[in-house]
């Protein structure tokens, strides 16, 4: 199996369509992709403050690829084959003025920021990861950040949208299917922001941040385009939205997961409004991001029940 790394240790910090493929994967073929983690492998202890260390560029992303056959117009499928941590342990840690429950500067008050902390936990012999001796997290890894390249704009890899993006969706894991637009010949795909776990919301704005190797397998969709980024696992269905008001990424979502059954699975319209209104799933990847990512959702086992 051939592995990458980013050559020269030249990571992006954006989702940019004019950086230069580092590598071009055949569809079918699986690869690995390393990943260093968010803070650039920067915060290795609980003394080294982010303030004191990290700079304005975050989330560095490994890529662009290039895939063959993916031309504009088409859907990138993106099979996540495994996700192995390259490291003995994971870091989280508040960040000054950022995180879901602090103002920041989109949500500003006349407030002083809060302390400045870190929590560097130890993975176990049981794979788990563990703080201290206070509690334990299981593994459950998955890529906070993936995608493709944007139509025109270089998008910050802080940002989710619809080419993906920083999305932080715990979803994004080891044998589900990711759907991506292709905006551009060989779809410029990006992977960084690995973590061995994090709840529903990314609370205080930082998962367990972990260095990763991940096994991916690449196919195309040839003429079929999709506006936001789908997900499937072996039980759901699942569409990603992104945007401020947060009702805003629900409703993207919600409309987009109708739009494809509907295409896809030959719903109507309203009966499938009507089934996501009583048996419809809807989680909060994060909410504290530049726009705020919804995940919305059905169970394949209605697909067929109309």
């Amino acid at each position: 199996m051939r592995e990458f790394r980013q050559p020269g240790g030249e990571y992006s910090y954006v989702y940019s369509p004019y950086r230069e493929p580092i590598a071009t994967i055949p569809q079918g073929e699986p690869v690995a992709i390393y990943t260093i983690d968010a803070f650039g492998d920067a915060i290795p202890d609980e003394s080294t403050l982010p303030s004191k260390t990290l700079g304005p560029y975050l989330n560095p992303q490994t890529g662009p690829f290039f895939i063959e056959g993916a031309e504009p117009g088409d859907t990138l499928a993106v099979r996540i084959e495994n996700i192995e941590a390259t490291r003995d342990w994971a870091v989280s840690c508040t960040v000054p003025f950022f995180g879901g429950l602090t103002s920041t500067n989109l949500t500003q008050m006349l407030q002083d920021p809060l302390e400045e902390r870190v929590w560097l936990y130890r993975r176990t012999p049981e794979n788990t990861w563990q703080y201290r001796d206070k509690w334990a997290i299981p593994w459950a890894p998955f890529f906070g950040t993936i995608g493709t390249a944007p139509l025109i704009e270089a998008i910050g890899a802080l940002a989710p949208g619809d080419h993906g993006g920083n999305m932080d969706v715990p979803d994004v894991t080891i044998g589900n299917i990711l759907y991506f637009p292709v905006k551009h010949p060989g779809a410029l795909f990006y992977v960084g922001d690995a973590h061995a776990a994090q709840g529903q919301g990314e609370l205080c704005g930082v998962a367990l941040e972990i260095a990763a190797k991940g096994t991916f397998t690449f196919s195309v969709i040839k003429g079929k385009a999709i506006a936001w980024p789908r997900i499937e696992s072996p039980e759901r269905l699942m569409v990603v939205g992104s945007a401020r008001p947060m009702e805003d990424a629900a409703r993207i979502a919600y409309t987009q997961l109708i739009k494809w059954m509907v295409d896809d699975y030959g719903w109507d319209k309203l009966d499938a409004y009507q089934l996501l209104s009583q048996a419809g799933g809807c989680y909060v990847g994060n909410m504290v991001d530049t726009t705020y990512s919804l995940v919305a959702s059905v169970a394949k086992s209605y697909l067929n029940s109309h």
